[in-house]
């Protein structure tokens, strides 16, 4: 069964203005420690270790293989002492051309294939020439190999150099190609959060100049006690927006306080022509949103739904869970779209709705939806969907 809304009202008059939840290190406290299993580190996190290990694997994998090789063509002990220097040989050749391709690798892909093969051809030429000495002095005396025959074993060593030169450029291609997307991520992000960062602090300054000056209208007035409780909240709001990162998230019930925060502001200026109303799902107060993201709603409704009318206008903020989505709608009892001035020409200087757009499109990409409409009773409203995920849902 679904729950009731919870109805949440306006402290009344002078009352001490209700502050939101802060996180521990705002106030001294610290989180519990919570021991952590180790994280095994990636294998290519020391390039070097990583190098050596598949240099050692690989060269002792072809050592095997000859002797296995051997063994099956019953040959002599003296094969063994062949293939220990030729296992020396190519893993000697494979470090001295790993030195060579650590540079070409930097260098325009011309310059680099064109001397990567040179190099692989000149150090099978060597090996071949080594194996076939070896063979002639270990495996049959008798042999004696002359001239080219000493490039008899040219093409299996080629194969083997040429595959081993593969895999040292696909993995060092790939590992350059990996931390270049993590670069470009990392770019991507900074810029999405200075990006979130501007359109938030877009917010105060527009708050800031109506708030000080009505403060500066109380004082001119000599109404000190309503100028200092009106200074009073507004230290208490912009604390809030200050321990709060811009590009964060809060829990619907700290924006619903924030909110309270904020009205309390306001409702100094227009005492009862403001009735603001919260109706909140308790399933949905625990739910994540980016923060401030109402109160930019709230601010345009009291503009031109509570300022025009000589009654004022009632605000109600509404917050529900539908289905795996978050439901958010601040609607008030103006005049409508057309007190906002849609079609009507009438140039607006809030930041509320455009800001709005782009902070969920920043958030949210295309998950969200973003609409205004017409109440029944003639007010305005605007709709926000988005996903709804807890703070644990959101850190995983």
């Amino acid at each position: 069964m679904a729950s009731d809304p919870v109805a949440i009202g306006m402290p009344q008059g002078g009352s001490a203005p209700a502050q939101p939840p802060l996180p521990s290190s705002a106030i001294g406290g610290e989180a519990p420690m919570v021991p952590s299993l180790p994280q095994r580190q990636p294998f290519f996190e020391d390039k070097n270790r990583a190098f050596w290990i598949l240099q050692s694997i690989g060269w002792g994998g072809y050592f095997i293989l000859r002797i296995l090789s051997g063994i099956a063509n019953s040959q002599s002990f003296a094969f063994v002492i062949h293939n220990v220097l030729l296992t020396a040989t190519g893993y000697s050749m494979t470090l001295l051309m790993a030195s060579a391709f650590r540079r070409l690798i930097r260098m325009v892909p011309l310059i680099t294939w064109t001397v990567s093969i040179a190099i692989v051809v000149l150090a099978a030429a060597a090996f071949s020439a080594i194996e076939t000495w070896s063979v002639a002095t270990f495996v049959h005396p008798g042999f004696k190999p002359q001239g080219i025959g000493f490039l008899g074993g040219i093409l299996l060593e080629f194969a083997i150099l040429a595959a081993w030169s593969a895999l040292y450029y696909g993995i060092n291609y790939y590992l350059m190609l990996e931390k270049q997307t993590d670069q470009l991520q990392h770019l991507e992000h900074q810029a999405s959060a200075a990006q979130l960062a501007m359109l938030r602090y877009q917010l105060n300054p527009h708050f800031l100049f109506n708030t000080l000056n009505s403060i500066s209208t109380l004082v001119l007035l000599k109404q000190t006690e309503r100028a200092n409780a009106m200074l009073s909240r507004l230290s208490s709001f912009l604390r809030y927006t200050l321990v709060n990162e811009p590009t964060g998230q809060v829990t619907v019930m700290q924006e619903v306080e924030t909110l309270k925060l904020y009205l309390e502001i306001e409702k100094m200026r227009f005492e009862d022509r403001l009735r603001p109303h919260f109706h909140i799902d308790p399933v949905a107060v625990r739910a994540r949103m980016p923060s401030l993201l109402l109160q930019p709603l709230v601010e345009n409704a009291i503009k031109y739904a509570v300022t025009p009318q000589e009654k004022g206008a009632d605000i109600s903020v509404d917050a529900r869970k539908v289905g795996d989505r978050l439901l958010l709608t601040v609607s008030d009892t103006g005049l409508g779209a057309e007190g906002f001035g849609f079609g009507t020409g009438q140039p607006s200087t809030g930041v509320g709705l455009a800001n709005i757009r782009d902070r969920l499109a920043q958030a949210y990409g295309a998950d969200h939806r973003f609409e205004t409409q017409t109440n029944r009773s003639g007010g305005f409203g605007v709709v926000i969907e988005i996903p709804f995920q807890t703070e644990t849902e959101v850190k995983t």
